[in-house]
């Protein structure tokens, strides 16, 4: 059975929210969702490559903080409401990567009422472990337009 409140997630309308953002420079693409988790992809290239040539760690930790965001915003019963927002990250990085692409995918290990806990794996094209990170989202009321 399906985690998302929001019916019929598509990739598409995702990376859509992630246009003239820091996901879109990045190169972020969300390319898969299933019933309880979400994929997305990221280049190595030299948005994300630190000057020694490696995929740079916070690199790594924005594609984990984007999928366990917009997974987390997924859940959401009611977003014109209430807001997913981070609340803090942490991440291994496990093995280096020079060149090509990695993928993320976020799964959920605690759907609570005023928080959430995400985990991401991160893996290179071979299918590699990259980076592990935790994701956890803090679910707070929206603030009305104008309101301080």
């Amino acid at each position: 059975m399906s985690i998302w409140r929001q019916n019929d997630p598509d990739p598409a309308a995702l990376d859509a929210l992630g246009r003239s953002t820091m996901v879109q420079h990045l190169g972020i693409v969300v390319t898969a969702i299933g019933e309880d988790w979400l994929q997305a992809t990221m280049p190595v290239d030299e948005r994300t490559r630190q000057p020694f040539g490696l995929l740079h760690g916070g690199a790594s930790v924005a594609l984990a903080e984007t999928l366990g965001s917009l997974a987390a915003w997924l859940t959401l019963p009611d977003p014109e409401r209430t807001l997913a927002v981070g609340l803090e990250v942490n991440a291994n990085h496990i093995r280096a990567v020079r060149s090509g692409s990695v993928t993320g995918i976020a799964r959920p290990e605690h759907l609570g009422r005023s928080t959430q806990v995400w985990s991401i794996r991160i893996n290179d094209e071979d299918g590699r472990l990259v980076s592990i990170a935790r994701l956890t989202v803090a679910l707070v009321d929206r603030q009305p337009r104008g309101a301080a």
